[in-house]
């Protein structure tokens, strides 16, 4: 079993703090085998610390969050950039194309753009595979709605901690059963539904030092709407 974060941002991401060097640490240092970085709607960063991360014993899969006219998603193994604004059903099949996984982060939850709202459910079953435990949500009822939703479609389940500062890196992991510690190996395992998922709520408290200090009792009140 591998253990890998699939769902991580870089400050190359519009709402990241920290360069890849500082998530690819912190992935070294709590044990996991494989970090995908997944800016929003930019690929460079990802593919950097694909490049880099032997040099800390991981696999680097290279990705992006890329923000879909129904919401975002997950292109997992990809090499360029996806463009923004494209349909759901587009945006997975320029994911495709390149020879990657779609994998849809959040779905149910409508404050951070997932696309439960705005697409069909058999659209969305048409993923390769569904995030159904993703750290940052505020309250777990999206989460158990993905899961739900993945088992009742036997669809290959994942969890993404969904990392946007370096201390949430390996908050929620995917595991995933194969030998094969390849990009290409730990991502058509992924698709086989060989996965299962770990996880804890990020607390809020790290959440807010995405935002740098000084954060204001205001920001802290209204925390459930940006997580």
């Amino acid at each position: 079993m591998l253990s890998v974060e699939l769902h991580a941002h870089s400050s190359l991401s519009y709402d990241g703090r920290d360069p890849i060097e500082l998530l690819l640490e912190q992935a070294q240092a709590v044990g996991l085998d494989a970090l995908a970085v997944t800016d929003h709607d930019e690929i460079e960063a990802s593919l950097r610390a694909a490049d880099v991360a032997e040099e800390y014993g991981l696999v680097g899969i290279p990705g992006m969050e890329v923000t879909s006219a129904a919401g975002h998603v997950l292109g997992l193994g990809i090499d360029e950039l996806v463009p923004a604004g494209l349909s759901f059903d587009e945006t997975l099949a320029e994911i495709r194309d390149q020879g990657g996984i779609a994998v849809v982060p959040h779905p149910f939850q409508s404050s951070r753009h997932g696309v439960a709202p705005h697409i069909t459910r058999t659209q969305l079953a048409g993923a390769d595979a569904i995030e159904v435990y993703n750290s940052r949500l505020f309250t777990g009822r999206s989460n158990r709605k993905a899961e739900k939703f993945a088992t009742a479609r036997n669809l290959p389940r994942t969890a993404g901690s969904d990392a946007h500062i370096s201390e949430m890196v390996g908050q929620a992991v995917t595991k995933v059963a194969t030998d094969d510690r390849s990009v290409e190996g730990i991502l058509d395992a992924v698709t086989r539904g060989e996965t299962s998922v770990v996880g804890k709520r990020t607390p809020w408290r790290i959440s807010l030092r995405q935002f740098g200090g000084g954060v204001t009792r205001r920001v802290k009140r209204g925390v459930a709407d940006l997580l």
